[in-house]
């Protein structure tokens, strides 16, 4: 199903991705079908196939989940984001489970046995943060024509958002006005013709500005930070907007990024606002690495780790500058958190703990 993805992000109609996929499937003939996120147009071919189509959600917003393919039984969906669960599993109870992400620890731990002597020097950095700047991820930057009152409205919203960790206001807050000149202004505003209800403000608030929020507070976090330590970033965003950091170039995932986790002191995580409760897949990369995570609160996390015993979290700048400062100078109880949060992890969140819960769903 490679090819339904590169044909996805082609913009090809959709009913020449439709046909394209069922080609797939005459080809292939598969008894189940997975995918990372939720795609419309496999869960139509697989409804008029009866076969079962199993996706996992590891990204917030998902506008593809508001699609009446939710509603087949065939459509077996697994959202990783409580907020995102209690939102959709009403159009199909029985088949829209929740499901936290996990680690692929075995994978992790060959690639951090592998390091060697000049990257264990390359790559131990006081603090880090491997991942997007969202600068390329703000569509909102694409809208030209929006009025004053609606760049005001934003603007008001993202003061006190940058400022509130785990609590989500910004759906409830939007009025119509700013919904309507959004999305009357922007290109390519996302919409679907059979939406189980409305989704406007949902894309509004999300798509453009929870990401327009989140690029706003990696950017003043990095910059506040990189005033007083050693910070490093790993990106393929824009950077022209940070001052101290020390940049490189993005990473791959698999092969260099499991090593910088491990060797850093602290990582960071910035959970994007779009993601209301849920925990982000870098936590789990983090912990599944054996390094120590400093994440910003979400209320999901004590459900699954004890914050100060297997990762650390912080509720404002000022807290998450006094913790980073306090475990750069205690370096035995930072590596004994790394310890169990990756111990945690193994003990439970592992794929091969999700997957077996999905499978067993279908029994």
């Amino acid at each position: 199903m490679e090819e339904c993805y590169e044909i996805k992000t082609k913009l090809v109609a959709p009913a020449t991705r439709i046909k394209i996929i069922e080609k797939h499937f005459n080809c292939e003939k598969p008894q189940i079908v997975f995918s990372i996120n939720f795609f419309p147009d496999i869960a139509e071919i697989c409804h008029i196939y009866s076969v079962p189509y199993l996706c996992w959600t590891v990204d917030s917003p998902v506008p593809e989940l508001f699609s009446r393919a939710i509603t087949y039984d065939t459509s077996h969906i697994f959202l990783f984001d409580y907020e995102q669960y209690l939102r959709f599993s009403p159009y199909n109870p029985d088949r829209i489970q929740y499901l936290p992400l996990g680690a692929n620890v075995r994978r992790f731990d060959r690639v951090v046995s592998s390091i060697t002597t000049k990257e264990r020097t390359c790559f131990h950095h006081d603090i880090s943060f491997v991942g997007s700047l969202y600068t390329e991820k703000s569509p909102i930057q694409n809208v030209s024509g929006i009025s004053e009152y609606t760049k005001g409205f934003i603007h008001g919203i993202a003061t006190p958002a940058l400022k509130l960790y785990g609590i989500n206001f910004i759906e409830p807050s939007l009025t119509t006005q700013v919904i309507h000149d959004i999305k009357s202004h922007a290109p390519n505003f996302y919409h679907l013709p059979d939406a189980v209800e409305e989704m406007d403000a949902y894309v509004v608030a999300h798509q453009y500005v929870g990401n327009y929020i989140t690029e706003a507070e990696r950017i003043q976090t990095l910059n506040l930070l990189a005033s007083k330590f050693d910070v490093h970033l790993y990106t393929r965003s824009d950077t022209s907007s940070l001052t101290n950091v020390k940049i490189h170039n993005g990473v791959d995932s698999l092969s260099t990024m499991p090593k910088i986790l491990h060797l850093s002191k602290i990582n960071l995580n910035m959970t994007s606002k779009p993601i209301i409760s849920g925990l982000p897949l870098r936590i789990f990369d983090i912990m599944g690495c054996g390094g120590f995570v400093m994440s910003n609160y979400q209320y999901e996390i004590p459900e699954y780790f004890e914050i100060g015993i297997d990762l650390e979290t912080y509720g404002s700048m000022e807290e998450l500058v006094d913790k980073c400062s306090y475990y750069l100078s205690h370096e035995e109880q930072r590596k004994q958190i790394a310890l169990n949060g990756h111990e945690k992890v193994c003990a439970n969140h592992t794929y091969y703990h999700r997957i077996a819960k999905m499978l067993k769903t279908m029994m």
